[in-house]
């Protein structure tokens, strides 16, 4: 644990809902995470996790309740005590503030490493060419992969395609950063790469929510933990509460397989 929460509320989640169809994914759940604080969501598979984490960038639309990030809602406007949702134009103008590390990369394959850190900055931020450039090269050294720049993905590893993957997050300088199990499709001798870079971020005040099953990482960067099921937050607090003395049955019997 890192200790205590360092600014005010970056993320917001006011009792968000989801489903699919008949399928209820997240049934009321409330979320704040402060400025350079470290949120950690465990759960089983199904309870919600990564669908939380994608309504907050709108990639899914909640059904009910809201999310706002710094103070502005995301992927709605209100007037008059209701929600209008915004145009897509509009969207993916908030998401350029809210970086999203996916569980199997998501690089582009016929870019180069240095292209695909490149791409947004200049296509949604309209930055110059040189000044992107600039901070990529500075984001792969701070990754470790300065000398990956005019390497294809397809020539990297698994853990260094996903350390590409959370500079070119980086590089649009977020509000907040969003990693979706960022180890799980690695081989087990490539997850420590990634983890440390993580780690880095963590100590460096970077406001991450990180979806993970590695309780180690839980353990050292989290200011606070989250545990989900069936949809819900069934209880958080610090690694040391949540971890070590849970209050919640079902955290403790998730806890006892996974420890």
């Amino acid at each position: 644990m890192r200790g205590e929460p360092v600014g005010d509320v970056v993320v917001d989640v006011h009792g968000v809902h989801k489903s699919f169809g008949p399928l209820q994914v997240l049934r009321g759940v409330d979320l704040s995470v402060r400025a350079g604080e470290v949120t950690v969501i465990l759960g089983p598979s199904g309870s919600g996790k990564s669908t939380l984490l994608r309504t907050i960038n709108h990639l899914e639309k909640v059904n009910r309740g809201w999310i706002r990030i710094d103070g502005e809602l995301i992927g709605y406007r209100g007037s008059r005590g209701k929600l209008y949702e915004l145009k897509e134009k509009e969207v993916r103008a908030q998401r350029t503030r809210i970086g999203f590390v996916f569980q199997n990369f998501n690089l582009f394959p016929h870019l180069t490493v240095l292209d695909n850190l490149v791409e947004a900055p200049v296509a949604a931020l309209r930055r110059p060419r040189a000044e992107a450039e600039a901070t990529a090269r500075r984001l792969l050294e701070r990754v470790g992969l300065s000398d990956k720049a005019g390497a294809y993905p397809r020539q990297l590893s698994g853990g260094q395609q996903q350390r590409v993957a959370i500079a070119r997050a980086l590089a649009l300088e977020p509000k907040v950063l969003l990693l979706d199990e960022p180890t799980s499709a690695l081989d087990p001798e490539l997850v420590g790469e990634v983890l440390d870079v993580i780690k880095d971020l963590a100590h460096t005040g970077t406001t991450m929510i990180v979806v993970t099953h590695e309780i180690g990482f839980a353990r050292e960067v989290a200011d606070t933990v989250v545990f989900m099921d069936g949809g819900v937050v069934v209880e958080q607090g610090p690694p040391a509460a949540v971890l070590d003395a849970p209050r919640h049955a079902r955290t403790r019997a998730f806890l006892g397989k996974v420890l």
